[in-house]
């Protein structure tokens, strides 16, 4: 595992903050909000393939969105109760980097809705 100031110079102060801080990119602002091209999006951090573009949908929140991870061990999850709420975090289960939360009001056929901050992946074309 990295150390810190490894993480700083290996990402982008956005991708560190979000990442490695557990920040949140601006809505309607992120590199993949409106990708439509098909392949895999990994995590910026260890490059772990975590969502496929064929699980991905536009659900009107600002934030890249799909209704399943390519791995159901893909992502962790844990309870996130900052902010004054009460959410559903999500990482990456490799190294543990930020991603966003999860939330029950997605499409079928999962119900989900992960909620992710472009920050946090890279793309690989199909």
């Amino acid at each position: 595992m990295k150390n810190e100031e490894n993480w700083k110079e290996k990402l982008t102060p956005l991708q560190y903050q979000v990442t490695r801080e557990k920040g949140t990119e601006r809505p309607f602002t992120g590199e993949y909000y409106e990708h439509k091209e098909q392949g895999t999006y990994l995590c910026v951090c260890c490059g772990e393939a975590l969502f496929s573009s064929n699980a991905k949908y536009d659900s009107g929140s600002g934030w890249p969105s799909y209704y399943e991870p390519v791995r159901k061990e893909a992502v962790a999850t844990e309870s996130d109760q900052s902010h004054g709420m009460v959410r559903t975090e999500i990482h990456c289960q490799n190294c543990g980097a930020h991603l966003g939360h999860v939330f029950p009001d997605g499409p079928r056929p999962t119900g989900l809705r992960y909620c992710v901050n472009s920050a946090s992946l890279k793309f690989q074309k199909e």
